[in-house]
């Protein structure tokens, strides 16, 4: 039975609103509670926030400056439980270097912070904080200016694939049960007497309609919250605020380092973070009030991080350095000030009413705390007993097994014809579900081959992506399962139509749809560039809004009356 079929006509216990982090965690916490469960995301896993964040899974030693002590405890006790126990093929530690700037207070005020992080749990599975002179930093850092520094204090954090690790949550949410569905957007919600009790569906690629029925509805959607609570014509708890952050892209050798490196600006706190054969550099804070879907970068925020960044290298880095670009939106929790950086990382979790919880604030590496948090509320409204979470016991697809295969990698590479490079590649990306990975490429040894213009992917991935992991569109693969977007500088484009093409069997397109997802996807990357040359938001969120949308059903936004 297909998953429209099933969500048409079981009862759940719970239905959650949005294939995000938020929403894919908590389908996966109420899931291994033993609840019958059903997620539904309008666009793609990850699509929206839970792809653009600054790819680390961070105690967030800024928090300790805003003394929310507590946060940054909660949040190095989830990612240590993700770097050794629920996703080490897909978090990793990473070597951070602070700079000093300021002789004699800041080094013993960092240090103390950068304590008070390693007692909070920082340094259990990385080492320590070790403090450099500036010789020292230099040496780890040797792109940075001699004069930007006066030492520094090297640090550990982690690095992840936000939109891969959101969408591996997912598919082990599935794998304990839940029934989860993709291009499927939230248009009202049913009621029995004063209680809510399922939502109404439309499917984003057909534009039928249908009803799944449940004891309560989560609403995870993230920076659509607001929109989500409008159409349940219930007054909401909690206001949602969207803060832009904007990320450039670089090739590796345009910056000397060994370690990642964090400056500190006026208001805010600026990565420059390795990923692969790149650097991520970001990010911005400003407030968004335009279209939710697709947040533009105009050439003010790129030039920001540039003259930031420019300030400490050696060799500036110029326009014409970036491959990539892209901007997401934090779901901020509204509070009294006007400056998003200061709004709470904190998350909140309401009744809004008799069966329906509302879930928003947060930072990624939080998603399993929020998890717990929204189904324990959630069980007021479910008739049967509930189980306490028992999430931080479960292991994510392919993180069973992971270590002992990193150590087989020689053999591995043997065994496929692969080099071990190439093993390592696949294990960070699939870990222990490598061999179903490449049971695709069994009797078409073409698949074993790289993407002609995108090598650092093999083709079988792009064929495991659309039979095993819910891509539907060139667009989920390219942007999501892949990293291509962002880290080509041709965006994607120039193998569009071979990864299409690569799809197409799995998902039996004929050469019209191969054509129409080609040009979508195009289209949307020629809209993405041309805004990040203007000037201002307003005129660079017109560019990105009247591209053509891979699933041409959504709407935008939801009317009331539906």
């Amino acid at each position: 039975m297909d998953a429209w079929t099933r969500l048409n006509k079981e009862q759940f216990d719970v239905v959650v609103i949005g294939g995000g982090i938020v929403g894919t965690g908590i389908a996966l916490d109420a899931a291994t509670r033993g609840l019958t469960v059903a997620l539904v995301e309008a666009r793609d896993y990850a699509s929206g926030t839970s792809s653009r964040s600054s790819k680390m899974f961070h105690g967030g030693l800024r928090y300790l400056e805003q003394l929310e002590f507590g946060l940054v405890r909660e949040a190095l006790r989830e990612r240590e439980l993700s770097l050794t126990t629920l996703a080490p093929h897909l978090v990793k530690p990473l070597p951070f270097l602070f700079p000093l700037t300021n002789r004699g207070w800041e080094r013993p005020y960092i240090a103390a912070g950068m304590l008070l992080y390693d007692k909070l749990g920082g340094a259990k599975s990385v080492p320590a904080q070790k403090h450099l002179t500036r010789s020292g930093a230099l040496r780890l850092a040797p792109g940075l200016k001699g004069d930007s520094l006066i030492g520094g204090i090297r640090y550990y954090d982690t690095v992840v694939d936000d939109a891969r690790h959101t969408m591996t949550v997912a598919r082990t949410a599935a794998h304990y049960g839940a029934v989860l569905r993709t291009s499927t957007q939230v248009v009202g919600f049913l009621r029995e007497a004063d209680r809510v009790s399922g939502v109404r569906v439309r499917d984003s690629e057909d534009g039928r309609t249908g009803e799944i029925r449940s004891h309560v509805v989560i609403n995870a959607a993230g920076v659509w919250t607001d929109e989500i609570q409008a159409l349940s014509r219930q007054r909401g708890r909690f206001r949602v605020r969207a803060s832009k952050g904007v990320h450039i892209v670089v090739p590796r050798d345009r910056i000397v380092s060994e370690a990642a490196i964090i400056l500190r600006t006026v208001n805010s706190v600026l990565f420059v973070i390795p990923w692969g054969s790149h650097w991520i550099i970001g990010t911005t804070d400003t407030d968004w009030n335009l279209d939710l879907a697709h947040p533009a970068a105009t050439k003010a925020d790129i030039d920001y991080i540039l003259d930031r960044v420019n300030q400490v290298l050696v060799t500036p880095l110029t326009a014409d350095d970036i491959t990539g670009v892209y901007a997401g939106l934090r779901p901020l929790l509204a509070g009294e000030s006007d400056e998003t950086s200061k709004l709470s990382r904190e998350h909140a979790v309401a009744r809004v009413a008799p069966g329906l919880v509302a879930i928003a604030g947060g930072k990624y590496t939080t998603y399993r705390v929020m998890a717990e948090d929204a189904v324990d509320l959630a069980a007021e409204d479910i008739p049967a007993r509930v189980s306490p979470s028992i999430t931080e016991k479960v292991p994510l697809v392919g993180a069973e097994g992971y270590f002992a295969l990193v150590n087989q990698m020689i053999r591995l590479g043997e065994v496929h014809g692969l080099h071990p490079y190439r093993i390592k590649h696949l294990l960070d990306r699939y870990g222990s579900l490598i061999e179903e990975v490449l049971d695709f490429a069994t009797g078409k040894p073409e698949l074993l081959q790289p993407l002609t213009d995108a090598p650092a992917y093999l083709q079988v991935e792009m064929v495991y992506a659309a039979a095993a992991e819910g891509a539907l569109h060139l667009e989920d693969v390219l942007a999501r399962r892949t990293r291509i977007a962002i880290e080509y500088s041709h965006r994607g484009v120039n193998c569009a139509e071979q990864v299409a093409r690569l799809m197409a069997p799995v998902l039996g397109w004929d050469d019209a749809e191969i054509d129409r997802e080609v040009t979508t996807y195009k289209a949307r990357v020629e809209a993405e560039v041309l805004s990040q040359r203007q000037p201002d938001d307003e005129s660079a969120d017109a560019l990105r809004a009247a591209a053509p949308e891979a699933r041409e059903q959504i709407l935008e936004p939801v009317p009331i009356g539906q």
